[in-house]
C-alpha cells in the first residue's frame, strides 16, 4: 500500500534520507575542520578516525571523496592528508567576505612607504597561518612570501606575534598537541624558551625573527584582532636580515603595532588602552 502525503508532515523515508544526507556532510566538514586545526601537519586516517569517533572505513571513504574534490591532498611519503585546494580556495573567498585584506592593504602600503621594506598580511587558521597579501619592497634585493603558503605558530615573526595574542590556555594546547619542528636553525624549538619568548612579546607587542623560518629574513610583526577580540592573523615587516639591526628592528616594531592596531579598530575591535599613532 502507498501512502500519499496530504501536506503535513513529510514520509518517513525522505526524512531519515535527509538526516542521512546532513550527517554526511557534517562529518565531511568534521574532517576539514579537524585538518584545518592541525595545519599545516598532515594527519592520516587512525588519527582523524580517532579524533572524530568514526571507523576508519568511514573516514577513509569521507577522505577519498575529499581529495577527489580536492579538498584534500593525500601525500604518497607520509601517508598523510592535508588541505587542499579546494578548501583555501573557500577560506580565502570567506575572508574576502571579511574584507580584512581591503582594510588592511592602505596600511601596509604605507608600512612600505614609511621602511622600503615588504609589509605582509597573515591569517590564523586553526593552528597555522597563511599569508592572504603582501605589498613587495622597492629594492632590487627584498623579500617575498608565497600567498597561500601555511605556516606553523611558532616559527618566524607573524606566528609568534599570533600566538602570543592567545590565551594561555590556547598556548598550552599548541604545545600539548604540535611538535616544535626546526624550519631553520634559528627556529625555537624548546616550549620553555617559546613561553619566555610569547611573554616577552606580549610585552612589547611585537615579535621579532632573525632566519627563524626563512634563511637570511629579518622580520617583525604584530597581531591583528577581531571585533570579539579573537585573533585575525597578523600584519608584518620583512626584509634581509642585514637591515634589521637592533634599532631598526625596535622602529619597525613600533611601525608595525600601530599599523595592527588601526586595522583592527577598523574592523571593530575595542582596546582596553589606546596606542599613539605613529
Amino acid at each position: 500500500m502507498h501512502v500519499l502525503s496530504t501536506g503535513g508532515d513529510p514520509p518517513q523515508e525522505a526524512v531519515a534520507a535527509d538526516v542521512g544526507s546532513r550527517s554526511g556532510l557534517a562529518r565531511a566538514l568534521g574532517v576539514i575542520g579537524t585538518l584545518a586545526e592541525r595545519a599545516p601537519e598532515p594527519m592520516g586516517v587512525s588519527a582523524i578516525s580517532r579524533e572524530l569517533g568514526l571507523s576508519k572505513t568511514v573516514a577513509h571513504r569521507i577522505l577519498k571523496e575529499l581529495v577527489a574534490l580536492d579538498f584534500l591532498a593525500f601525500d604518497e611519503v607520509t601517508k598523510g592528508y592535508r588541505l587542499g585546494t579546494g578548501a583555501l580556495q573557500v577560506g580565502m573567498a570567506a575572508l574576502r567576505g571579511l574584507d580584512v585584506p581591503r582594510v588592511a592593504r592602505p596600511h601596509l602600503q604605507r608600512l612600505v612607504q614609511a621602511t622600503g621594506e615588504t609589509a605582509t598580511l597573515s591569517a590564523r587558521q586553526g593552528a597555522a597561518r597563511v599569508y592572504i597579501d603582501q605589498i613587495l619592497s622597492p629594492h632590487e634585493i627584498r623579500m617575498s612570501v608565497t600567498l597561500g603558503s601555511a605556516h606553523a605558530l611558532h616559527a618566524g615573526s607573524s606566528s609568534k606575534a599570533i600566538l602570543a595574542a592567545l590565551s594561555d590556555a590556547e598556548v598550552e594546547d599548541y604545545l600539548d598537541s604540535h611538535a616544535l619542528a626546526a624550519v631553520t636553525g634559528n627556529t625555537i624549538t624548546s616550549a620553555d624558551v617559546l613561553r619566555a619568548e610569547l611573554s616577552a612579546i606580549r610585552e612589547c607587542g611585537y615579535a621579532a625573527s632573525r632566519g627563524e623560518r626563512q634563511h637570511g629574513a629579518g622580520s617583525v610583526a604584530a597581531a591583528v584582532l577581531l571585533a570579539d577580540g579573537g585573533v585575525f592573523g597578523a600584519v608584518s615587516l620583512c626584509g634581509p636580515v642585514d637591515r634589521f639591526d637592533a634599532e631598526v628592528t625596535a622602529d619597525y616594531g613600533e611601525r608595525v603595532v600601530a599599523a595592527a592596531h588601526k586595522i583592527s579598530l577598523e574592523l571593530g575591535w575595542q582596546p582596553d588602552g589606546v596606542v599613539d599613532a605613529l
